[in-house]
């Protein structure tokens, strides 16, 4: 049977999202997440040397981030998605092969090189696939559905760690991560990749000076560019914290992670309805964010597990927007450059992160958690005027 140029697009859209789906759940479905500081805890590792660990995972992200999105448009895509997860296997294993500070250190390393070859590669290879069938209009709300399979995963994980410890301890949490990480790097396999040989046999230089000079010449690039970190730097630190604003409620201990599993339900919706998001526009978007950051601070400010109601839905319009923003640089820059100018905008991420978690550490060590998660609302509530501001810039800018 011959099908028709809609339907033939309709099944290469479906193989498409169906590897994106699985792959997104494996990457995040790792029974290490929840557990790994205890392992490090049962170890003898001091809070010191935990910290440090933290910090060089940070650190090996930093510096990997653009050369791996240069290298993803250099190269392949693909590639780079099957290397990755077989690198934080690789880290995995020797934290439970060879539990000590050494091995747990160059699983981190590992584990920050793996993450950052994902970084651009994938949305610049969904982006690409996608607007070679004509369908790239699809891309925000695909890529909403893959970072709610993400978030699911994570949950999932959550609720399976605690069962798999108490029955083979940290062995069988590692071997099912493990796991986990070489199913996700067969699963990139699927991915399909279609770019002619002058778009992927660019020199790492050449298409690194191409990715910048197409950022310095394009304001909109820019603008995109920028309001990726603005959009998704600070909340991704507030995750760190949800469990101490939880606990500060009043509630058990016992009843945290019921309470952290609202919060991130609240993110999976805001993934899942960021495809309706696309409709909104510029002026749209700001008010999401701004009222996404008055959700977050009258419930974290309130103080009681209800004001928790409110966590939620701002984390959702914090995930929305997340999605939202990166499918507006999607749209703005060229083919060839897409995973390296991705990854730049994925550095200012990991910068402006680090310098939250800074900031947060100022502010609650000398007030409670709900203060400083208030705090943290203010620049959301200010790139929401910007976006405005710049919204009424451009319709009163005359046409030639």
């Amino acid at each position: 049977m011959t099908l028709t140029p809609t339907r033939a697009s309709d099944v290469r859209v479906r193989r498409l999202t169906t590897t994106l789906y699985g792959y997104s759940f494996l990457e995040e479905f790792v029974l290490l997440y929840p557990v790994y500081a205890l392992l490090f805890s049962d170890t003898g590792l001091s809070v010191w040397q935990i910290s440090s660990l933290f910090a060089l995972w940070s650190v090996t992200g930093v510096l990997l981030e653009v050369p791996s999105g240069v290298w993803a448009d250099a190269v392949s895509r693909r590639l780079l998605l099957w290397l990755g997860p077989l690198l934080t296997a690789a880290g995995f294993a020797l934290w439970v092969l060879l539990p000590s500070y050494g091995a747990f250190a160059v699983g981190f390393v590992l584990w920050g090189a793996g993450g950052a070859l994902g970084s651009g590669a994938l949305e610049a290879l969904v982006h690409d696939e996608l607007e070679r069938i004509d369908a790239a209009d699809r891309y925000a709300r695909i890529m909403g559905r893959a970072r709610a399979a993400g978030l699911v995963a994570v949950m999932a994980a959550m609720g399976l760690a605690g069962p798999v410890l108490t029955w083979g301890g940290h062995t069988a949490v590692g071997a099912a991560s493990v796991l986990v990480c070489l199913l996700a790097a067969a699963a990139a396999l699927r991915f399909p990749e279609h770019r002619s040989p002058a778009e992927g046999h660019e020199s790492w230089t050449a298409t690194l000076r191409a990715g910048l000079a197409e950022a310095r010449a394009d304001r909109s690039v820019r603008g995109a560019l920028l309001l990726v970190p603005a959009v998704s730097a600070v909340w991704g630190a507030l995750d760190e914290y949800t469990p101490l604003l939880v606990r500060a409620t009043g509630v058990a201990d016992g009843t945290v992670p019921c309470l952290l599993l609202l919060i991130w339900a609240g993110a999976t919706a805001g993934s899942l309805l960021a495809g309706e998001g696309e409709r909104l526009g510029t002026r749209g978007l700001a008010a999401v964010l701004a009222f996404a950051g008055l959700a977050l601070a009258v419930g974290a400010a309130d103080g009681t597990p209800s004001g928790l109601v409110l966590v939620a839905l701002a984390f959702g319009g914090f995930q929305a927007a997340t999605v939202l923003a990166d499918a507006r640089l999607q749209r703005r820059i060229e083919n060839t450059r897409r995973a390296t100018l991705t990854s730049v905008a994925g550095l200012g991420t990991e910068l402006a992160t680090i310098a939250v978690f800074g900031g947060y550490a100022l502010v609650a060590s000398g007030t409670a958690h709900a203060t400083a998660f208030a705090v943290c609302a203010v620049p959301y509530l200010a790139t929401a005027a910007l976006l405005l501001a710049g919204g009424r810039a451009g319709a009163a800018t005359p046409r030639a």
